[in-house]
């Protein structure tokens, strides 16, 4: 008769028969298993030490190029703009690169009219009625009528417009803008936190650069985007103008320029202005439009017409 001792008796043969298995089991594969894992760590760790020496050696090569290219600059810059009037717009996502660019104009012999650093408040669609009142409210008698300034309702476009008609020339047969009246429109902008400027603005430009970055990412970013073009078409309609930017994917500046065919007509566009050789062929491209009324498209995207604009000797 099986009894309860008998059950007991089976149960511990069987986990004993487990562990002694188990113990077998281990020390027959012990050795094979770690000796496969210890290789393989192993693996891993030279990949680890192969793929940080790349990334040391891409760095190094970078610094090289950046290098290279500021000593270039010192060659091929000066003179290139000397008695040139040139303004220097920044947009909020591409202020970290805007010294740079400006250092490469000035080494060129631009005499740079003033620096305007639009602000997030500038570019934020919630700022739209009060954009458009205070364009109207700013407006003086030699700085532009309100009947000229568009008329779409976008707040953005409508003090672009404004701001453009009195930091660029407005061309023969137009009065121009007095010294007054410009430091009035400006301080009406900059009372409201709209834009800063460094130093005071000398004067009218005929050339601008506008330098931008990355596409915004918020809940908000297809307006500010449409914001950013808005700010550089209305700029296009008063003077030669370059975008040095950041990238040239999404719907940043550079890249909706690109595709639009009209725009590209007109604007140049630098994609990697945010390097040393993305601000001396920013430069180039400035010197370009001036001297050959020419646009192109330049940079190292795929959208890029090539690195750097052909000029003639």
């Amino acid at each position: 008769m099986i009894n309860f001792r008998y059950h007991v008796v089976s149960l511990t043969a069987v986990f004993l028969a487990l562990a002694i298995g188990l113990v077998v089991g281990t020390a027959a594969l012990n050795g094979p298993v770690a000796d496969s894992l210890k290789e393989q760590v192993t693996a891993l760790r030279k990949d680890n030490q192969q793929m940080r020496q790349a990334v040391n050696n891409m760095e190094k090569e970078l610094e090289s190029e950046e290098s290279f290219a500021a000593e270039m600059s010192q060659v091929v810059l000066p003179g290139k703009l000397t008695g040139r009037r040139v303004l220097v717009v920044s947009l909020p996502t591409g202020r970290e690169h805007t010294e740079g660019v400006v250092d490469m104009l000035q080494l060129a012999g631009a005499n740079i009219t003033g620096r305007v650093d639009l602000q997030d408040k500038f570019i934020n669609p919630d700022n739209n009625n009060n954009l458009l009142e205070l364009a109207v409210t700013a407006v003086r008698p030699t700085s532009a009528q309100t009947s000229n300034l568009p008329g779409n309702g976008h707040g953005v476009e409508t003090s672009s417009a404004l701001l453009a008609s009195v930091l660029l020339d407005r061309g023969q047969g137009v009065e121009p803008v007095s010294d007054a009246d410009r430091r009035a429109v400006l301080a009406a902008y900059t009372n409201a936190g709209y834009l800063t400027t460094e130093d005071r603005i000398s004067g009218p430009a005929e050339a601008v650069v506008v330098v931008s970055g990355q596409p915004y990412v918020d809940k908000d970013s297809a307006k500010k985007d449409e914001s950013v073009v808005k700010v550089a078409e209305q700029f296009d309609r008063s003077g030669a103008i370059v975008v040095g930017g950041y990238g040239s994917d999404g719907d940043n500046l550079v890249a909706v320029v690109r595709r639009d065919a009209v725009l590209a007509q007109s604007i140049s566009t630098v994609d990697n202005a945010n390097t040393i050789q993305g601000q001396l062929v920013t430069t180039l491209a400035l010197v370009q439009q001036l001297t050959e009324k020419k646009a192109g498209q330049y940079g190292v995207g795929d959208s890029a017409e090539s690195q750097l604009p052909k000029l003639p000797q």
